[in-house]
């Protein structure tokens, strides 16, 4: 009997949760040897209870604070970011928020040790038409994070920075930015707008799905993934529910965690490179993107898939209702139907895409990282055009 190979490879990584997480932030520097500390967040967030909250448990080991955080991470603002992690002499970097203060402070730790330009350091396409990431050899700040909202740049190493120059993304990989510890306080977790909670869950339940289909998967990387999908789909329903309020958001970001470990085994695919393509380009949330365009993949996936799409179908069991077709068509109607349940728009018009920009971005397409891990070959940008005109 064959026994397909696969490899796992854990990484540290320490959480803190509960209403006393914070107090282990100032221990954790020093398990790191760390004595000047900036935070990295964006305005809304310096201005409320959260960076005191932070700056309190830090103590004297707060060196200053970055406030320049925008979303998409813009190159400008990152630049802003390195320079303000020199100009305070850091030993380390507290990125207060979501997605794009985590980036941020990642991406700029990346240019303040590499000292070049991002453009050179970036992934990007070789001579031979492969998709590279370069190496980045220059010890990196020790990164810890206290999330406020459930995106999987939580316990990821890519960071993904906008370029407003050229409106493309550039992806600087580096796992020695991984985060060392984070922090999940419920008071934290409540205070993120819940349209940011609900577009990063979205992200998280679109990459766990496609993490699921991927062929490099295995039992480890399954548990992590499946469990992720539960969680998003039994917590998602319950964001309007103030009993329930904290305990929902602590679970939806511990979901982004797991997928975020998840897919680091398995890559994601092409519904999660369209949130790249389509979510900045077009000022439309990634989470939306990604959800609204993943029973479009589901379904250009299948045919390279035999029945691994029954595990998406076993993670929402508790949501699935009896479908004809077989495992593939069962599994892509439970995925459909929670995202009718969850008021997600089911085509491109509903959200604002213009068909126009569809050949363009089809072509960039081929470009993004996530593509080449799709579990179906695409074999050129025609492919990707057919899975948004079946979108539109």
């Amino acid at each position: 009997m064959h026994i397909r190979s696969f490899q796992h490879t854990g990484t540290e990584l320490r959480v803190f949760g509960g209403d006393d997480s914070l107090q282990w932030l100032a221990r954790e520097l020093e398990r790191a040897g760390a004595r000047r500390a900036l935070i990295v967040c964006g305005r809304s967030m310096a201005a409320g209870q959260g960076l005191s909250m932070v700056r309190d448990a830090l103590a004297d080991r707060c060196a200053g604070v970055f406030q320049g955080v925008q979303p998409d991470s813009p190159l400008p603002d990152v630049q802003r970011a390195a320079q303000a992690l020199s100009d305070c002499q850091a030993d380390a970097v507290i990125a207060l928020g979501g997605g794009s203060a985590i980036v941020t402070a990642r991406a700029a730790s990346i240019l303040l040790a590499e000292g070049s330009d991002a453009h050179g350091l970036c992934t990007r396409r070789g001579a031979d038409g492969r998709i590279i990431s370069p190496r980045l050899p220059a010890p990196k700040l020790p990164q810890f994070t206290v999330a406020t909202t459930p995106t999987t740049a939580l316990a990821k190493a890519g960071s993904a920075i906008l370029d407003p120059a050229s409106g493309k993304r550039l992806a600087l990989f580096d796992p020695k930015t991984r985060a060392r510890a984070i922090f999940v306080d419920p008071w934290m977790a409540c205070s993120a707008p819940q349209t940011m909670v609900r577009g990063a869950s979205l992200n998280t339940l679109t990459m766990a799905i496609e993490g699921l289909e991927s062929i490099k998967g295995s039992a480890l990387s399954d548990a992590a993934l499946m469990h992720a999908v539960r969680l998003v789909a039994d917590g998602l329903p319950l964001l309007d529910d103030a009993a329930r309020q904290a305990q929902v958001r602590v679970d939806l970001i511990l979901a982004a965690i797991l997928c975020g470990q998840g897919t680091d085994q398995t890559g994601v695919g092409l519904a999660t490179a369209f949130g790249h393509l389509l979510g900045a380009r077009m000022d439309i949330d990634n989470g939306i993107v990604n959800a609204l365009m993943l029973p479009h993949t589901m379904r250009f996936n299948a045919p390279a898939l035999d029945d691994r799409q029954g595990k998406v179908l076993r993670a929402l069991e508790r949501h699935a209702d009896p479908a004809p077709g077989g495992v593939s068509a069962a599994a892509i109607a439970a995925v459909s139907a929670l995202l009718s349940r969850l008021q997600v728009p089911a085509r491109l018009r509903d959200v604002g895409a213009s068909r126009e920009d569809f050949a363009r971005i089809a072509e960039d397409a081929l470009d993004d990282w996530f593509v080449q891990t799709n579990p179906r070959r695409i074999e050129s940008s025609a492919d990707v055009l057919g899975v948004m005109q079946a979108a539109w």
